[in-house]
């Protein structure tokens, strides 16, 4: 497998906190290794995502906000940016772990006015004075840096899935996103 060179956000997690995280300690380590197994190693990867910016109307004027949708399928979360990362949030990596794009772009700009339409709900349905989101898709192609931790339960191999820019672990839709690329 060759090796790509991509742009990436620059994660927050580092490899050394992200193997504490997944081999966690104490009672919630030991539920944790009931559950998922021991812990055999872990990988980064990286998803491609495509930032949009995006206009509404609201009772109290007009908003936009920049969203990132990933160029795999769109079913991950979305990302929000208070404006478009600079040069020093970014880093630039050599890889083989980069999952490519397969979403056309009608159909991430269709998935990508579902997501915001529900985000806009959430804040409150009568704020949206009209559902009409005005979507206009930016030139800057970027990857999310993501921890994979491979699990080893009753003799099978699955993973669990960090989100090394916000921090978090992914639920099952993630992990079963990057299972079913490691298994291609």
């Amino acid at each position: 497998m060759a090796t790509s060179r991509i742009q990436s956000l620059r994660p927050i997690v580092s490899r050394r906190e992200a193997v504490a995280l997944f081999s966690a300690c104490g009672v919630a380590g030991f539920f944790l290794r009931i559950q998922n197994g021991s812990l055999l190693r872990i990988a980064d990867a990286y998803v491609p995502y495509w930032i949009y910016r995006v206009r509404y109307v609201l009772r109290k004027g007009e908003a936009t906000r920049l969203f990132a949708l990933d160029a795999l399928d769109g079913s991950l979360d979305l990302f929000e940016f208070p404006k478009l990362p600079g040069l020093h949030e970014l880093i630039a990596v050599e890889t083989r772990n980069v999952l490519v794009s397969q979403l056309t772009e009608e159909r991430a700009e269709s998935l990508l006015r579902e997501k915001v339409l529900r985000v806009l709900f959430q804040r409150g349905f009568f704020e949206l004075r009209e559902p009409h989101l005005e979507i206009v898709g930016h030139p800057v192609k970027l990857h999310m840096p993501y921890w994979l931790g491979f699990y080893d339960r009753r003799s099978t191999v699955h993973c669990r899935v960090m989100d090394a820019v916000r921090a978090r672990v992914e639920g099952t839709k993630a992990s079963a996103l990057f299972e079913q690329w490691l298994a291609a």
